[in-house]
């Protein structure tokens, strides 16, 4: 067998061309068709180029309410929570040595049960999104249900109806009525002299405000307001031209007001007429925050298929425990 192979005439229509175009463009002028590679369109390279998501997701930051730093946060077993507090105190008396003693009278007990409710939220995502995302989905979901909780319970704290939900402060009773002569549960306001503003003299009536409260609360005191009311009183000075305002200077230290702390919370209103706008009390004695546990958090990918449901609960109720330790300003003439 001869293992010589031979050489035989390349068929024309699959001769190689070699420079045979740009040949026909010098002989001819002809014009040659080039397509350059670009990533504006999908067929012409741009399927080439990956797509890159930066994986730390930016997020329009919510304001979240400060009121559960402040105030008493108890865990409990179940929705029945009680909590009792006493009035008045045990009465005493003065006797000398060999004088008969005569009973005195017993404290009187109140009974503190926080409406509760349950916050929930529910979303979903499909599967394929969960595999072929370039981040951490669920961590991403997990964090916005966490942020979104502490915005909705934060608000409650301040203005909740306290139907299946806390009871605010703001929500509570109020009267100009002294400690000895108001009801329990009834927060005491004082006037700001001026429908929807400050009288004459500001900084008096917030030193009216501090003094309303009593020296065994005034230990741990804070004032609560939002940032636009703070904007306010930031500019106030006294007689020889100081701010009562003092800005902190230790990082992560609050600023303080007359001596005492200040607390923004942006769920308290603007100043308007009759607006109560500024709180400043004990909170850690004066509100109670009561919740069941904490966030929970159930992996659905069952029922809605091809979507994973994430639904979150949590249970969490609260009010005012003690109506002598928080006061309240009102904008408002009298």
């Amino acid at each position: 067998m001869n293992d010589t192979v031979e050489a035989r005439p390349v068929l024309e229509g699959a001769r190689a061309m070699g420079n045979a175009a740009f040949d026909g463009f010098v002989r001819t002028g002809a014009t040659i068709e080039m397509k350059a590679f670009t990533g504006t369109t999908g067929d012409q390279g741009g399927f080439a180029i990956p797509r890159e998501i930066d994986q730390q997701i930016d997020a329009v930051l919510k304001s979240i309410s400060p009121i559960r730093a402040i105030a008493n946060v108890v865990p409990v077993g179940s929705a029945g929570y009680r909590k009792l507090v006493t009035t008045g105190g045990t009465p005493s008396g003065w006797a000398a040595e060999t004088d008969a003693r005569p009973g005195t009278a017993t404290p009187v007990f109140q009974e503190i049960a926080p409406p509760m409710g349950e916050l929930y939220a529910n979303p979903s995502a499909s599967q394929a999104m969960l595999d072929d995302a370039l981040f951490d989905v669920e961590a991403w979901l997990a964090g916005e249900i966490a942020a979104e909780f502490a915005r909705a319970e934060g608000a409650a704290f301040v203005n909740g109806s306290g139907t299946n939900r806390p009871k605010g402060f703001l929500q509570a009773a109020t009267s100009t009525a002294g400690d000895a002569a108001r009801a329990f549960g009834t927060l005491q306001y004082l006037p700001s002299g001026a429908a929807g503003d400050f009288a004459t003299n500001g900084a008096d009536r917030l030193i009216d405000l501090v003094q309303s409260l009593r020296a065994p609360y005034r230990q741990g005191a804070a004032f609560v307001m939002n940032a636009t009311t703070a904007a306010r009183i930031r500019k106030f000075k006294t007689a020889d031209g100081q701010f009562l305002w003092q800005p902190s200077l230790t990082s992560g230290q609050p600023a303080t007001l007359l001596g005492y702390p200040v607390v923004e919370a942006e769920d308290m209103p603007d100043i308007a007429a009759n607006s109560l706008s500024i709180a400043f009390g004990n909170f850690r004695i004066g509100y109670l925050i009561a919740e069941r546990a904490e966030t929970n958090i159930l992996r659905d990918p069952y029922t809605n298929k091809p979507f994973v449901t994430f639904y979150a609960t949590k249970r969490v109720g609260g009010c005012v425990s003690n109506s002598e330790a928080i006061k309240l300003m009102k904008f408002a003439a009298a």
